[in-house]
């Protein structure tokens, strides 16, 4: 009878694991594919160079939550962010293969459920049409989780070496890293998948409403307009500086800065430069503080998404102000403008 419960219990986890067959071999190529794209179709791991992967992950760092530090420490040191950036796709390819084949892979998907997390808690904000890549994070550590309680199924490596090698079949604490009946009975197996269900709904919910509103209220995407803050602006010595940081707006492309204007408090332009002027701003007046780095463009002044760097003019007409306030003025191409106040 008990060889029986076993047989009947092997099968409807064999039975598990071909349901969600087709769900592991696509979250295994997403999750492949990123390393594939990366090193074997192009290579975009070699800093310095458009498409590095690097600039990407800072233009997660202005809306991530609960990983933001890390963030920002990674992209503020760039020969750290590399090694970090060629370790991640290795595990990216390692686990999306493995998941595929079926091999170890409960392991697999506790790997898949935390790269899953990461873009969720580091790039849920960002999409400009659809929530994209929230809908990516959530939805790939729901697929883990799955996973994990399924295990591989009969089309597995998992399976086939179960089988085969008769002095792994009683190694109990096996099936956690691989395949086959988990070690549980079936009431505490429900609670399990019962509990991980509904936190799984709390973190779509929650974090949805942290990202875009979308369980209350009125809904936003922060991917669709150029958002800059200023900080730091001051005049000394005949020179104008200020911070700008780019927190929102598509990751891919720049807020195209194509006036920088400083008037006194009667609205008297004091400092005007225009798109061309800045199209050739001075690369040392810039001091980019991460990898995604303000720079002068064709026609304007570029500012990557999560770029952070201080700015400095040098004008004639600075030199002499009298002390008083003053207002900054910065105008994006599209004709979104952002102000800030200082005194002098």
């Amino acid at each position: 009878m008990i060889n029986q419960n076993k047989q009947e219990m092997l099968d409807a986890y064999s039975i598990a694991g071909l349901f969600t067959l087709s769900l592991r071999l696509v979250v295994g190529w997403t999750y492949f594919s990123a390393f594939w794209r990366r090193l074997v179709l192009e290579n975009k791991l070699i800093p310095d160079v458009p498409g590095y992967i690097g600039e990407k992950f800072n233009h997660f760092l202005p809306n991530a939550f609960g990983i933001k530090p890390m963030i920002e420490y990674l992209v503020s040191t760039p020969d750290v962010l590399w090694w970090a950036m060629v370790i991640f796709t290795i595990i990216e390819g390692i686990v999306g293969l493995l998941i595929m084949l079926g091999f170890f892979t409960r392991l697999m998907s506790i790997g898949v459920f935390s790269l899953a997390t990461g873009i969720l808690l580091g790039s849920g904000w960002l999409g400009t049409t659809c929530l994209d890549e929230w809908q990516i994070g959530i939805l790939g550590a729901t697929a883990g989780f799955t996973i994990f309680l399924s295990g591989g199924g009969k089309y597995s490596l998992d399976y086939l070496l179960l089988r085969k090698i008769h002095a792994l079949r009683n190694r109990s604490w096996l099936v956690w890293l691989t395949s086959g009946a988990l070690p549980l009975r079936a009431g505490t197996l429900g609670k399990v998948a019962g509990a991980g269900a509904f936190a799984l709904l709390f973190v779509s919910l929650a974090t949805n409403q942290i990202f875009h509103n979308g369980v209350w209220g009125k809904l936003h995407n922060k991917s669709v307009k150029p958002k800059i803050e200023i900080s730091d602006a001051s005049i000394q010595d005949g020179k104008l500086s200020f911070t700008v940081y780019r927190v929102e707006g598509a990751d891919v492309y720049g807020s195209f800065l194509i006036g920088i204007t400083l008037k006194d408090k009667n609205g008297n332009v004091v400092v005007d430069k225009n798109a061309e002027a800045l199209s050739h701003f001075p690369v040392s007046d810039i001091q980019n503080k991460y990898i995604a780095k303000v720079a002068p463009g064709k026609h304007s002044l570029v500012i990557p998404l999560g770029s952070k760097a201080n700015l400095t003019i040098s004008d004639n007409s600075i030199a002499g102000l009298p002390k008083g306030q003053y207002e900054l003025l910065l105008t994006d191409v599209s004709g979104i403008t952002w102000q800030t106040d200082l005194r002098y």
